[in-house]
Parts: C-alpha cells; sequence; structure tokens
C-alpha cells in the first residue's frame, strides 16, 4: 500500500516534468527552423534605436495611424 501511495506522488511531477520537456524541446525546433538568416540588432543613432537586420521587412509593415496635429497634445490625448 505505501509502494502504490509513492507512485501515485511520483505520477504528476513525472508528467510536469514530460511536458516541461517538451514544450522546451517545441520551443528549440521553432526557433531552429525559423528561416532567419540574420537575428538582427539594436544600433543607436543619435537619441533613437533602431534595429536593423533580421527578417522583417518594414515595408511589410503596416503603416502606422495619423492623427491631426492640432487636435491632438504631445501624449496623445485629445486637446480640449
Amino acid at each position: 500500500m505505501a509502494f502504490a501511495r509513492r507512485v501515485a506522488a511520483v505520477i504528476p511531477l513525472v508528467g510536469a516534468v514530460t511536458t516541461a520537456a517538451a514544450l522546451t524541446g517545441a520551443a528549440f525546433l521553432t526557433v531552429a527552423h525559423a528561416g532567419c538568416d540574420e537575428a538582427g540588432r539594436f544600433v543607436r543613432t543619435g537619441e533613437t534605436i533602431q534595429f536593423v537586420g533580421g527578417c522583417v521587412n518594414g515595408a511589410d509593415l503596416p503603416s502606422a495611424p495619423t492623427a491631426e496635429v492640432e487636435n491632438v497634445d504631445r501624449f496623445g490625448s485629445k486637446k480640449p
């Protein structure tokens, strides 16, 4: 009876470790097969930081929404 209790207590631990190992393996495979030759890097230019390289092309991204300058303050709130 004591052996059965020990086995029953260990089963959730074994399941959790197995699940963690499977998810870790899936994460490594996903990153390894991402298809990006250059990971990219951050470069400081003056007071701004730009991301250079990587798999994302700026032309593929949607444009940022524009706001009417006279109706919006510097924090993005509408002026009264």
